[in-house]
């Protein structure tokens, strides 16, 4: 019954907007695998070396479709790792996120493009899978809207079962939409993921920016359906979302007052939940042209009579699973066949959670202490579950923390960042084997460490008598480095034979 409400609410909401030609979006735009910045129809793409520090950089020699696709950037092929573009955002700004692919060829003769996952933040976005694309010789893009919680957001790439070779990406945009847009969603928990973007009757090329000032792309729908032109200046104001004035110059409707069935969208629907925004936006002065819309069969609104300034019908959690049909039918009375200009279809997608704030800002600050932290700690340390940073042991449930660090034998450099400290879940540190130099930092902050493994590295300075006052500490090992005083009697009797130190410290 909640999106039926909605639906009614958001039909009545309608604000005057201005749509005048519309200045580029405030957008991000990376080039990846590329190393120069570009200027593409006006608009900057950038280097994508800022971004990540990780993978291979391909450059293509055949001619490509846009000149982004010339370069790509290609990440091993390793499970249970997931390679990570971070870059500045607004914190709480409301960002379209779009990926392009345009498959470069592997590394190996007669190689199928990979298939793998694709997430933001921590919480998984969807299956990128380019072979139906590129078997065509075409480039695949993939879209959704999400919340920023913090000053920098993540894109990352990850392999699943289904992958067979090395994942890859050639394009990366993020572009700040306006506040009104989509606002029927709680970003809060809840992002969306682009299944489709029409405009009826449209048989041209993409349309995208500079006809839409949020750069959405819309493609045509208008192979073998009735096409009716319409003039420039017909009235559309007062649209939520925005969508561009060529999207209403034309629609698909029919001269008789009869049916019109639409299979959209045309792939089969996994089962879950829909936002569903459909536009409409009447030419001919008519006021007998009202006509009910179903959606397979359930009522998505009745009676509904389009006014020349137009209107744009919502609901924002429908279900819906496998095929979809749209029958738009004429009411009782009405003298003309009904009529469609544009429509949008997303997947409403749960936000998958966040590693506790405390957790971010102590592995971050670990991160800028060695000098070649693993190359995957870009991202969400914890989540998603199956593809956490290396090392790093996180606890279930919503409130997500960091329980476990374990880097032994990863020949880091550098010195062990006081930030540590905001670990405060820890209960194993082991950090054992390494190159790390430096004093150890006041750790008694972590109360729930039971084990602290940091023998045979280079670390210096006092003992960390602190260590003493962490009442579950049941095993320390710190031999091997050229620390100096001496060992709390506290600690000895309590640790027993499971406290390891030098000779000099004993």
């Amino acid at each position: 019954m909640l999106c039926f409400l909605s639906l009614l609410l958001f039909t009545l909401s309608l604000t005057p907007i201005s749509l005048s030609q519309p200045p580029p979006p405030r957008a991000l735009l990376i080039n990846c695998g590329a190393t120069t910045e570009t200027i593409i129809s006006g608009r900057l793409w950038l280097p994508d070396t800022d971004f990540i520090t990780t993978g291979t950089r391909i450059n293509f020699t055949q001619n490509v479709l846009h000149p982004t696709l010339s370069t790509v950037r290609s990440f091993p092929l390793l499970p249970q790792r997931k390679f990570c573009y971070v870059v500045p955002v607004y914190r709480t700004g409301k960002y379209l996120v779009r990926t392009s692919y345009y498959y470069y060829g592997g590394s190996g003769e007669g190689e199928l493009p990979p298939v793998f996952d694709q997430i933001v933040d921590g919480s998984f976005w969807s299956v990128v899978n380019t072979t139906e694309d590129y078997g065509r010789g075409d480039a695949s893009y993939y879209e959704g809207v999400f919340r920023a919680t913090g000053k920098s957001m993540s894109v990352c790439l990850a392999s699943n079962v289904y992958t067979t070779s090395d994942p890859f990406i050639s394009g990366l945009e993020f572009v700040l939409l306006g506040e009104s847009l989509y606002n029927s969603t709680d970003f809060g928990n809840s992002s969306l993921r682009l299944v489709a973007r029409h405009s009826f009757g449209y048989n041209g090329s993409m349309i995208s920016y500079p006809d839409d000032q949020f750069d959405r792309y819309w493609e045509p729908y208008g192979e073998n359906t009735p096409t009716v032109s319409k003039g420039t200046n017909v009235s559309i104001d007062g649209f939520w979302n925005l969508p561009p004035r060529k999207v209403f110059q034309t629609q698909w409707t029919v001269n008789q007052p009869r049916s019109m069935e639409i299979p959209w969208p045309l792939e089969p629907l996994r089962s879950s939940v829909y936002y569903i925004a459909l536009y409409f936006a009447e030419d001919t002065g008519a006021s007998s042209r009202t006509f009910n819309i179903t959606i397979n069969n359930v009522t998505f609104y009745d009676n509904l009579r389009v006014p020349p300034t137009g209107i744009a019908l919502f609901a924002n959690r429908w279900p819906l699973s496998g095929l979809t049909k749209i029958v738009l039918t004429p009411a009782s009375g009405s003298t003309l066949g009904p009529l469609i200009n544009g429509g949008e279809i997303f997947e409403v997608i749960p936000v998958g959670g966040r590693t506790h704030t405390r957790d971010l800002i102590g592995l971050n600050g670990l991160k800028n202490g060695f000098q070649n932290p693993p190359f995957d700690w870009n991202g969400d340390p914890c989540l998603p579950k199956e593809s956490s940073w290396t090392g790093v042991t996180c606890s279930n449930g919503s409130n997500i923390r960091v329980t476990g660090l374990n880097l032994t034998g990863m020949n880091l450099l550098g010195s062990l960042s006081p930030n540590v400290a905001n670990l405060t879940a820890l209960s194993d540190l082991w950090l054992g084997n390494n190159n790390l130099s430096g004093s150890i930092p006041d750790l008694s902050t972590l109360r729930m460490l039971k084990t602290v493994h940091l023998e045979d590295n280079r670390f210096n300075g006092p003992f960390p008598s602190s260590l003493a006052n962490i009442d579950r500490l049941q095993e320390l090992y710190l031999q091997s480095n050229n620390l100096t005083g001496q060992v709390p009697s506290s600690l000895k009797a309590k640790l027993g034979s499971n406290l390891r130190v030098d000779p000099q410290n004993s």
